[in-house]
């Protein structure tokens, strides 16, 4: 995060005695990133919070990825997919690789299980819906159009007001603002599409009384965590309720960003992707083309030039409106596309004509990009539109 808070009851000064009205001490926590070197934040627990009474075998769902072999693009429809109704447990991987998964599920309204993502910083993105993440640091209201940013090993829940659509992208990174938009000391700078101002974390201490019928004596929470094999997880039983901290304060904390908030850059002729950037992460950007005037040369042509992703894999998620590049194609709402390093892509042929002289592209996708191949998860490939990849051409294979 690039600025600070406090929220709820901290001391005045940090690694000091800090104590209930009753005189008992409460527990500090440094929550930190990169070995105490960069972002971190201090959390004053009632309850010890390393106090763990079991630890087993959480069997993930599959998480199974094929190759993209032979080469060509896909399409995936996002919406045909039957997912299960739990936010965390009932993800199905739709793409993946060594250094970011995406998944996707339609929830229901029970809440989800206790759970901690120990492998990296997620990134979920709202499609639709609202509901509230409960965290270690307090609650979050999220709603339609938000990225929800939860930092590693950060414990939470998620509580959907009413089915929710979630498109999580779960790096094994930390996930943050793009570096050319911050100053050296970490505030967003003026030529960033986005301010602090956008961001908006939790307002105070979500507390579960001790002993209540909310705090079980026994509180299982989910863990997704590495080793030498791969991501695996572990179900840990904690002796007291992790949502136990009565104040915190630093800069490490979940928060929002509802992509509404995105202001779009333009000029007087097409922009390249990396404009409509929101955050990065190790080997992977997330961008958001949103709404916008579009190029106003009297010669321009609106929609993308054809382009070859020498470095990277391309993912784009169609959430609203109408996308112009990808008239004729089959694309629609809740479509994925992937254009593969080594595959020149860019408009329907069709689609170039047709946006001469346009002054507004009234669309919503979430792009990302990977600097690793993506493999499909069995989520993807039981979606896929298999015509996809011929509609530049017109027909298929001899």
């Amino acid at each position: 995060m690039p600025y600070y808070r406090s929220v709820g009851d901290v001391p005045p000064k940090r690694h000091t005695q800090h104590r209930d009205p009753e005189g008992r001490l409460y527990r500090e926590e440094l929550m930190g990133e990169e070995g105490f070197s960069s972002d971190s934040s201090l959390l004053y627990h009632r309850g010890v919070p390393s106090a763990i009474v079991a630890s087993e075998v959480w069997e993930l769902p599959d998480q199974s990825r094929t190759p993209n072999h032979p080469l060509k693009p896909r399409h995936l429809r996002l919406h045909a997919l039957e997912t299960g109704s739990d936010p965390v447990t009932d993800r199905r991987v739709v793409l993946a690789n060594g250094d970011v998964r995406i998944s996707y599920v339609v929830t229901g309204t029970a809440p989800s299980p206790l759970y901690r993502n120990a492998t990296g910083d997620e990134c979920v993105f709202v499609e639709s819906g609202s509901g509230v993440v409960e965290t270690v640091f307090g609650v979050l209201p999220y709603a339609a159009g938000d990225f929800v940013l939860v930092p590693r090993a950060c414990d939470h829940r998620w509580v959907p007001a009413e089915p929710s659509r979630l498109y999580a992208v779960e790096a094994n990174s930390h996930v943050h603002p793009p570096k050319r938009y911050l100053s050296r000391f970490g505030q967003l700078l003026e030529h960033a599409p986005y301010c602090e101002r956008d961001l908006h974390g939790p307002a105070e201490p979500l507390l579960v009384a001790t002993g209540s019928t909310d705090d079980p004596t026994d509180v299982e929470v989910l863990v997704k965590h590495r080793t030498s094999a791969g991501v695996v997880g572990t179900r840990l039983t904690y002796a007291t309720h992790p949502f136990d901290v009565v104040g915190w304060d630093g800069c490490l904390y979940p928060h929002t960003f509802n992509v509404s908030d995105f202001e779009p850059i333009t000029g007087r002729v097409h922009q390249p992707p990396p404009v409509h950037q929101v955050f990065e992460g190790h080997n992977f950007v997330v961008c958001a083309f949103v709404p916008r005037k579009v190029d106003y040369h009297p010669l321009a042509v609106p929609v993308p030039y054809y382009h070859s992703n020498v470095d990277s894999d391309e993912v784009m998620f169609y959430v609203a409106g109408d996308y112009e590049a990808r008239k004729g194609s089959g694309i629609g709402l809740g479509s994925i596309s992937l254009h593969p390093g080594g595959h020149a892509h860019g408009p329907q042929p069709s689609a170039i004509e047709a946006s001469l002289g346009a002054e507004r592209f009234e669309e919503l996708a979430v792009m990302v990009d990977t600097f690793a191949p993506l493999e499909l998860g069995e989520g993807g490939l039981a979606v896929e539109d298999p015509a996809y990849a011929w509609t530049w051409a017109g027909r298929g294979p001899a």
